[in-house]
């Protein structure tokens, strides 16, 4: 019997076949970043039909399991259970969690891959394998709102998607994964990886005062303290948000596609010819959508990185104008079209990373869109999007899309998964078995926010004068500036107006952050206080008081009042 291999084909999507900027790395990593797996052709013949024996299952889940089958936008995978069973009694007899997946279940039956192959339906239930295991996941697909990319796998391997997302591999998800399990892969069909290379072999060296919400993809925030430092973040310690490998790109073979879909026009553009036109430099914060979103799981646990308050960062940005680039190819601006951008990183199924804006964004001359290859003053770097990034003013970190290979001009808006069925907001009552990404728009500006950097959760501070040191930020998305930021540490009795530093712009252009100080009274004879802060912006929105009534599924959009408590001395 024929053994089956999976293979390492590494192969660039249509759009960027004609990107061989890509390809200027060492043989062994050089293509991971567009890597397509393609599987052997079976020449046996179909089996018999099986027993599928979902229906022996007494394990019950709600929510969802992230396969992370082309999903690097949400990350890592979650099912909230009901009841998990014991899986150390049917399992395996080895409990290292790790390998479960590579050992063999004798409760259970084992299955030839082309009995699996069928199983690639809802109608006919879906099944994938995973190391020698064959795990049925249909009751969990309807739920999911990536289930098209999930989809990709059915009836054949997951082993080349979770090569790439290795965030899987931990003791909760694979537990999760093996409740699935409903047999063995045949001995003659099993899959293996060691061909394939790591995706990761060239990632960028990071400072190591950056703190890792997940090490691949790489994410990782600065601790809080350091952020009200300086108003201009430094670029090592400005937090870094990944959702795939970071490509290699060779910057003297770069190209940027600029496509007018209507028009069937296509214009290409070199880094010099970029660096050519007339050079901008706008302050902008980027702010992850999920900043904060640690404090939101307090109330309830959500789906995503437990980011703290370090997912944003304040930088001068240096670079050319969209605006006049679509002004030079003929683009009027409108309200209903969309400028879609598209990354150099692409997932396994060679699918970039996407995003898109407003075309009336990119066209407003107060808008501020650059196409960036600078980041206070200095070449912008890897993580940071190297050579060529997206940065859109007052919007979500998601849309300011790094290491740029495409931008389309289009009627729709972009297609991804992070921009369809991700970084959305919905009720307090919405939940996974209830959710639908088509009612919800796409996150675009962030609404204000503000956060204490200084002191942190459980200092012990002294009292000087009475009062005590607080500093740290605030922002509000759309360009509004920050008018007030207020503080207190008496449950809102009482209110003290922090100091602002920030740009003296005009408000519609305020993108940058605020940093702010106060010397913040605390009641006499206290050995505990809890400071709490909220920023009002220029159009008067401010702060929720609680997570409780903003808590969303996914976590994003967190700004309820931000709160320290500290000790005394």
């Amino acid at each position: 019997m024929q053994r089956v291999l999976i293979r390492s084909i590494f192969k660039l999507s249509n759009q960027h076949a004609t990107k061989p900027y890509l390809l200027q790395q060492h043989q062994q990593e050089a293509r991971i970043n567009s890597i397509s797996c393609y599987y052997c052709v079976y020449s046996s013949k179909r089996g018999q039909q099986e027993n599928d024996g979902w229906g022996k299952s007494k394990r019950h889940f709600i929510s969802l399991l992230t396969l992370g089958i082309g999903l690097g936008g949400i990350g890592t995978a979650y099912i909230l259970a009901k009841e998990v069973s014991a899986l150390e009694k049917t399992a395996t007899n080895n409990d290292t969690h790790e390998n479960w997946h590579k050992e063999r279940r004798t409760d259970l039956p084992t299955y030839k891959q082309e009995q699996i192959t069928k199983h690639d339906t809802l109608e006919k239930r879906v099944w994938v394998t995973y190391g020698v295991g064959v795990y049925d996941i249909t009751e969990f697909i309807p739920k999911h709102p990536g289930s098209d990319k999930i989809m990709l796998g059915a009836g054949s391997a997951i082993d080349p998607f979770w090569h790439i997302y290795q965030q899987h591999n931990n003791k909760e998800i694979l537990t999760l994964l093996e409740s699935y399990r409903i047999g063995n892969l045949d001995k003659a069909d099993e899959v293996s990886t060691e061909d394939m290379g790591s995706p990761w072999g060239n990632e960028p060296k990071r400072h190591p005062l950056l703190k890792p919400a997940s090490e691949r993809p790489f994410n990782a925030e600065p601790p809080l303290s350091l952020l009200a430092e300086n108003f201009l973040t430094p670029n090592e310690f400005f937090y870094v948000r990944n959702h795939l490998p970071v490509p290699v790109i060779d910057a003297e073979g770069y190209e940027l596609d600029i496509e007018i879909e209507e028009s069937d026009t296509t214009r290409s553009f070199t880094l010099e010819e970029i660096k050519k036109l007339p050079k901008v430099t706008v302050t902008a914060a980027v702010m992850c959508g999920g900043n904060r979103r640690s404090e939101m799981t307090e109330v309830k646990p959500v789906k995503g990185l437990s980011w703290s308050g370090g997912a944003v960062g304040n930088a001068k940005w240096s670079g050319a104008k969209l605006r006049d680039i679509l002004l030079a190819m003929g683009v009027e601006s409108d309200e209903k079209r969309h400028v879609i951008f598209e990354g150099c990183d692409l997932d396994p199924t060679s699918h970039p990373y996407g995003a898109s804006i407003p075309l009336s964004k990119a066209m407003d001359e107060r808008g501020d869109v650059i196409l960036a290859y600078e980041m206070n003053g200095e070449t912008i770097n890897r993580d940071h999007g190297f050579p060529l990034r997206a940065i859109v003013p007052g919007t979500v970190g998601a849309r300011n899309v790094k290491w740029l290979s495409r931008i389309i001009i289009s009627d729709s808006e972009s297609s991804s998964h992070w921009q369809q069925n991700d970084y959305k907001g919905f009720s307090p009552s919405t939940d996974w078995d209830t959710v639908d990404f088509t009612k919800s728009p796409a996150i675009q500006a962030m609404p204000v926010t503000s956060a204490i950097c200084s002191p942190s959760q459980g200092e012990k501070v002294q009292i000087v004068n009475g009062c005590i040191n607080v500093k740290g930020y605030a922002w509000s998305g759309g360009g509004r500036r920050i008018v007030r930021v207020d503080l207190t540490s008496d449950g809102g009795e009482t209110w003290h107006v922090a100091e602002l530093e920030q740009e003296d712009l005009p408000d519609g252009r305020h993108y940058g952050w605020s940093l702010w100080s106060a010397k913040l009274p605390v009641p006499s004879g206290c050995k505990q206080v809890e400071i709490w802060s909220k920023a009002v912006d220029s159009a008067y929105n401010t702060q929720p008081e609680s997570f409780k009534y903003t808590w969303n599924l996914r976590g994003v959009l967190s700004n309820a009042y931000h709160r320290v408590k500290v000790e005394i001395e």
